[in-house]
């Protein structure tokens, strides 16, 4: 009677366990509107807040690479003069594809894939830090960036389209001086010279110390040629207001668009005619153009799909609850940004690079979800804005009321941004940390810093409920540590900046080289530190030299949950 009583329990469970068991096999698969995403369209997510809505007063945005094989490693370009007649080799650089070390440094080897055009250099070219794309230059211009994708009619990627997206960040980085000009420059070198090859529907979070842009491109299909006279390439950009805040998550933000504004709206020439022209927007429809609906549609909502589509409404919801924005409600009808109920500080960005949807009917440990120990990585049916597929996660940070090698800053956390940790990088600095410049998915290497906080996260997932409180110690420590000590910084570097500049950036690149090392190490001992302590799923005290008992503890809800699947094995029939 007992275990009849049961079976009702014991079927939903078995139902719950197949459920999120296949979900954790195939994560890409989609319960809503979205029967199958691929990877790169869903691996990378900017937030975006600007100056009014920060506690300082500066614009951040974030790009979390996330597409799980990708080249993690980062470099410094300096400022260079050109004489006249110069040129610009322009070279198709692959945001996926990586090659064994052996045979060199991805941004060595890039240079091997020659577009076949050379472009008019200009007098000057601004120095710049660069990991996967071009991220802020020495005057505070920075770039965050997310995949959108768009109509498949689109797509070019013939030799015809000259300019993929990370040689156009480049080009960005190379020579703007405010975000509204780096849209410009990118933007009109894409209509010239055609625009996809090995990237199709992009977006740009486009900022300086006072604008954050969402700038959009996409390719204007195969057929194009230079010889058409036509823009190689059709985008649209909308500022964002600055007292708010918005994010993409690889989903297209720009709706109906007003051309006439130009202080919130820029777009290529032909940002209606090509939506015209390919079918994609009727004007005698009666409807306004809508740039997201015309060119890169994406139904369905958090709750529609699953949770494969939640970050947009539940970022959303994490800084502007006040809203009471719906789960239901569809991604292409939430707003392009939002007033958050409270201004954001930096540590609110990082900690919101990491969030995981806790509290939300998407928690990745409710119920049994994360095991014993509630590893919300275990569980993969919600796409998180934290995501344990991170090569890196850059926020980027512009600062106005100090020189531009001062205010900005490329703040960089290498791996699973729970168990990361992120490292202050100046705009400034002439060289990055030699151990930001190497490694690969495929080779260990304890040179490399992005293994120093995988090591860590390895060995957090084993007893994570446990391990990510130590990391958290080590996060006040390092990272926390680090946010209150820049201010001091700061000012030192303007003492200096005044009086002499380069010995002004030579102490910026001093701090941000030691800092670096000391984070990196510490990673590395806090790995060793995890591995003995949680060893054999043991809690083994160091200082004791003991193993403490009952630790770590198993979840009652697990257990429970292990007694009624034994209770269900136990009546199948025995063959």
């Amino acid at each position: 009677m007992i275990i009849k009583k049961r079976w009702p329990f014991i079927g939903l469970l078995a139902v719950f366990i197949f459920v999120g068991v296949y979900a954790f096999v195939d994560p890409h698969k989609s319960a809503g509107d979205d029967a199958f995403l691929d990877v790169g369209r869903e691996a990378c997510t900017v937030i975006m807040v600007a100056k009014s809505a920060s506690v300082d007063g500066s614009t951040m945005t974030t790009h979390t690479c996330d597409c799980g094989t990708c080249d993690w490693t980062w470099g410094h370009i300096p400022a260079a003069d050109h004489k006249p007649g110069d040129t610009r080799k322009i070279y198709h650089i692959n945001q996926y594809k990586t090659w064994p070390p052996k045979e060199g440094l991805k941004w060595q080897i890039y240079k091997k894939d020659f577009a076949g055009l050379e472009i008019p250099e200009v007098p000057h070219t601004y120095a710049y830090h660069h990991g996967m794309f071009g991220y802020m230059n020495e005057n505070q211009v920075a770039i965050s960036e997310s995949t959108i994708g768009t109509v498949r009619k689109l797509v070019n990627n013939t030799p015809s389209a000259k300019i993929d997206l990370t040689m156009l960040s480049l080009l960005g980085m190379e020579r703007s001086k405010t975000a509204r000009e780096g849209i410009k420059i990118m933007g009109t070198l894409a209509e010239k010279y055609g625009y996809g090859f090995n990237d199709d529907g992009e977006m740009f979070a486009v900022s300086d110390p006072n604008e954050v842009w969402v700038f959009e491109i996409m390719p204007v299909g195969p057929l194009w040629t230079p010889e058409s006279g036509k823009p190689g390439a059709v985008w649209c950009a909308e500022r964002i207001p600055d007292d708010q805040v918005s994010v993409c998550p690889n989903e297209s933000r720009i709706g109906e668009i007003d051309l006439n504004n130009s202080d919130y709206f820029l777009a290529s020439p032909n940002v209606i005619s090509c939506a015209v022209d390919n079918k994609l927007y009727d004007p005698a429809g009666g409807k306004p153009f809508n740039w997201k609906r015309a060119y890169s549609p994406a139904e369905g909502s958090a709750a529609s799909s699953g949770g494969r589509r939640a970050r947009l409404w539940r970022y959303f919801d994490a800084v502007a609850p006040s809203l009471k924005l719906n789960a239901n409600t569809a991604n292409m009808d939430l707003p392009f940004s939002v007033k958050p109920d409270k201004k954001i500080s930096l540590q609110d960005v990082m900690n919101l690079t990491r969030d995981k949807c806790y509290g939300t009917q998407f928690d990745p440990v409710k119920g049994i979800r994360g095991g014993p120990f509630a590893n919300p990585n275990i569980y993969g049916a919600t796409r998180t804005i934290g995501t344990n597929r991170a090569e890196y996660t850059s926020l980027v940070q512009c600062r106005s009321g100090l020189p531009d090698p001062i205010g900005g800053i490329v703040w960089l956390a290498f791996g699973a941004q729970d168990t990361a940790c992120y490292i202050p990088l100046y705009a400034g600095m002439t060289e990055m940390p030699k151990s930001f410049t190497v490694g690969d998915h495929f080779e260990f290497n304890r040179g490399s810093a992005r293994w120093a906080f995988d090591y860590v996260d390895f060995h957090a997932q084993v007893v994570y409920s446990e391990a990510i409180e130590d990391v958290k110690k080590a996060l006040v420590e390092y990272e926390a540590g680090a946010i209150a000590k820049i201010p001091e910084i700061d000012k030192q570097a303007q003492d200096l900046y005044a009086r002499n500049k380069a010995k002004g950036l030579e102490f910026l690149t001093k701090y941000g080289l030691d800092n670096a090392n000391k984070v990196v190490n510490a990673w590395w001992e806090l790995g060793d530190k995890l591995l003995v302590k949680y060893n054999h799923f043991g809690f083994y005290d160091a200082q004791k030299r003991a193993r403490e008992r009952g630790k770590p503890a198993y979840s009652d809800l697990w257990r429970k949950a292990v007694r009624m699947i034994d209770v269900l094995t136990e009546q199948e029939p025995q063959r």
